[in-house]
Order: structure tokens, then C-alpha cells, then sequence
């Protein structure tokens, strides 16, 4: 705006400069043309608005600020005078703000260092309020006011302590995962069109998938042996579990709690219509029939067990899992090759699984 401004100002001068050595006849004929330019403009605009720069309007106020306010009236503009005078008022007053403007701000900005501190300090501890975490702070050697830190934690969207405190079920599937088990029922249909159902159970702490079995007619009986099949599977494991996620399907039986409680184990319910409380387990289903049972025709109960049992080992043994950083459930990741001969030199062989609809890699031998 200022470049532009101090533009209009010097050509303004040059037109000044030129207007020097012409007579008044001369004068008054420039105006009277300029005026009728001005009539024929605002016949073309149709009453519409015509739209000024800052500038523009900042180098009219200034140089039309100055007549009266009945010889004003008198000049032929494209505003009223009444616009010329406001943009003037507003000039001065734009001019006074910034002359009256502090050099120096108010207190300080709070040190980023600070900041983060305060803020990781209120992640790890939810039941602490601003007061402290503010002496917490003076432990450490960090002098700031109370209301520094209150604020810090406002502006970061952070709410109260008390509102901080309350332990979703997210929160208590990750602090609880070393105990948990999850299960379910899916349905899957042979060639003959015979449904099945399939009875998993998955281990939240390292996902390993455990099928206990796949039958068309999941009676009590059937399930309870399954229950106390997997009972002995997690003892001959060491694995410790204490709770075990399931929904509300009609499909397990009373005496499926029952054994699972006398081995210790509590069951859990899921929410009605809520299969983001057993999700572990919800999303399993959903990668079996996603990279297998949808790419499967089926024939059989023995023909969908031995599916279902490559699948298990796969999945345990060599498919990588982005919950648990990419390891596989019964196998850590190995460490990083840092040979560079044996970067170059890489020799991966492929074993197919289920005719080729599962693929392993691994290093030649």
C-alpha cells in the first residue's frame, strides 16, 4: 500500500507540474471534460458500486480533506462526501493507533523447553491439576506462575484433572493386554451351501490366534470342549490370562463361562452393538475372511479346518502385525542386516502356502 501510495503521490505531482503553464480557459475545459467522463462512467455502471484500493482511498482523503464541506459538495466525485471525509477520519485514526501502539509487548512468551515439560508432565500423570504440576516444576528448578502453567494447558485443548482421570476402554485394553483374551463366533458357507461356524480366540498381549475348532452346529457340549481345550493350550503356554472379551451371542452357552471361570478366568461382555469394544478380536475376523475365506472355495468341515489350521500357523509364525510393532506373534523381529555384501547379495525364496494363495519369504538357506 505504501509503494503504491507514494506512487499516486508523484504522478500527482507531475500532473501538478503540467498543470503550470495552462491557461484557466484550458483549466476549465480539463474539468469540464473529466466531469463528463465521470457523468458517462456511472451511466455505464448501472448504479453499481465502484470499488476503491486503500491507497486510493488514502490519497483521495488527503488531498480532498482540506475544502469545505459545501465547496466539497460541489466537486464532481464517484462517492458522496460524506465517504471522502470517513476515509480521512479513518486515516487519522489508523495514524493516532499506531503512534499510540506499546514499543514492548506484555509478559513474556512462556520458553518452548517449558512448554513441552508441562505438557508431557499432564499426559503422563492424568490426575494432576495445574497446582501440581506447578510444584512439580519448582522440584525440578522451574520457576513459573501457576496461571503459566493453567494456561499452557487451556490453550492445548487439555481439560481439568478431574475430567482427565476417567479410564476409557481403549486406556484399559492397552494397561490390561498381558491378561486379556478376546473370542468370537463367524459364519462362513461351504459349496454345498452348509453353514459353519468358526470358533477363535485371539491374545491381545502378542496376537497370537488360537482356532479351537469349526462345526455346523455349535452346541453346549461342543463349545465347553473347546473352552477346556483352550484352558490347557494357555496352561501348557504359561499364559497368565485373567479376563476373556466375548459379545452377547446367543451362540455361547452358560457352560462355556463356567469352565473359563473355574480356570480363573472372568468373562467380559462387549456393549450391545459395539464391536469396538472386542475390535482385536472383530478385526482378526476380518483380515481371516479378507485374505483367506474370500479367496477360498470351501468344500467341507475337513477341508475348512485345514484351511483354517495354515492360516493359524501363517499368521503366528510369519505374517507381521502393525499392533504389536510388526513382530509375529511366536517370533521377534530379527536384527537389521548391516553387511553391505549381504545387502547386495540378498537371496529370497518363496514358500507358498494353501496352492499359493499364502505366500511366505525368507533368506536362502
Amino acid at each position: 500500500m505504501l509503494l503504491r501510495l507514494a506512487y499516486l503521490g508523484v504522478t500527482s505531482a507531475f500532473a501538478m507540474l503540467r498543470l503550470l503553464p495552462m491557461s484557466d480557459r484550458e483549466k476549465d475545459v480539463e474539468i469540464l471534460a473529466l466531469r463528463h467522463q465521470i457523468t458517462v462512467l456511472e451511466r455505464q455502471l448501472s448504479g453499481a458500486r465502484v470499488r476503491f484500493d486503500a491507497s486510493d482511498r488514502a490519497f483521495l482523503a488527503a488531498l480532498l480533506h482540506q475544502l469545505p464541506a459545501q465547496a466539497l459538495r460541489r466537486v464532481r466525485l464517484l462517492v458522496r462526501p460524506d465517504t471522502v471525509l470517513r476515509w480521512h477520519r479513518n486515516l487519522v485514526s489508523r495514524r493516532h493507533a499506531a503512534r499510540s501502539h506499546p514499543k514492548r509487548g506484555g509478559r513474556p512468551r512462556t520458553v518452548r523447553s517449558i512448554r513441552a515439560l508441562v505438557l508431557r508432565l499432564a499426559a503422563e500423570n492424568p490426575a494432576w491439576g495445574y497446582r501440581r504440576l506447578h510444584g512439580e516444576l519448582l522440584v525440578l528448578g522451574v520457576d513459573v506462575a501457576p496461571s503459566t502453567v493453567w494456561e499452557i494447558l487451556k490453550n492445548a485443548g487439555i481439560p481439568p484433572a478431574p475430567e482427565r482421570t476417567s479410564t476409557t476402554w481403549a486406556d484399559f485394553l492397552r494397561s490390561q493386554a498381558d491378561a486379556l483374551l478376546a473370542c468370537d463366533f463367524f459364519e462362513t458357507i461351504t459349496l454345498s451351501g452348509a453353514r459353519m461356524y468358526v470358533l477363535a480366540v485371539i491374545e491381545h498381549a502378542n496376537r497370537r490366534i488360537r482356532i479351537l475348532g469349526a462345526t455346523a452346529h455349535p452346541t453346549a457340549s461342543w463349545v465347553a470342549q473347546a473352552a477346556k481345550n483352550l484352558v490347557m493350550d494357555l496352561k501348557d503356554a504359561g499364559c497368565r490370562a485373567r479376563y476373556l472379551i466375548r459379545d452377547r451371542d446367543g451362540t455361547f452357552p452358560e457352560l462355556l463361562d463356567e469352565v473359563l471361570k473355574d480356570a480363573g478366568i472372568e468373562i467380559v461382555l462387549s456393549g450391545i452393538q459395539m464391536p469396538r469394544m472386542n475390535s482385536i478380536m472383530e478385526r482378526w475376523v476380518q483380515t481371516c475372511r479378507r485374505e483367506l475365506l474370500d479367496r477360498t472355495l470351501i468344500w467341507d468341515q475337513r477341508h475348512l479346518l485345514h484351511a483354517l489350521r495354515e492360516f493359524e500357523h501363517f499368521y503366528n509364525g510369519h505374517r507381521p502385525h502393525q499392533g504389536i510393532a510388526n513382530a509375529r506373534p511366536l517370533h521377534p523381529l530379527p536384527q537389521p542386516i548391516t553387511d553391505p555384501g549381504q545387502i547386495t547379495r540378498l537371496d529370497i525364496h518363496r514358500r507358498d502356502l494353501l496352492g499359493g494363495l499364502l505366500h511366505e519369504y525368507q533368506h536362502a538357506a
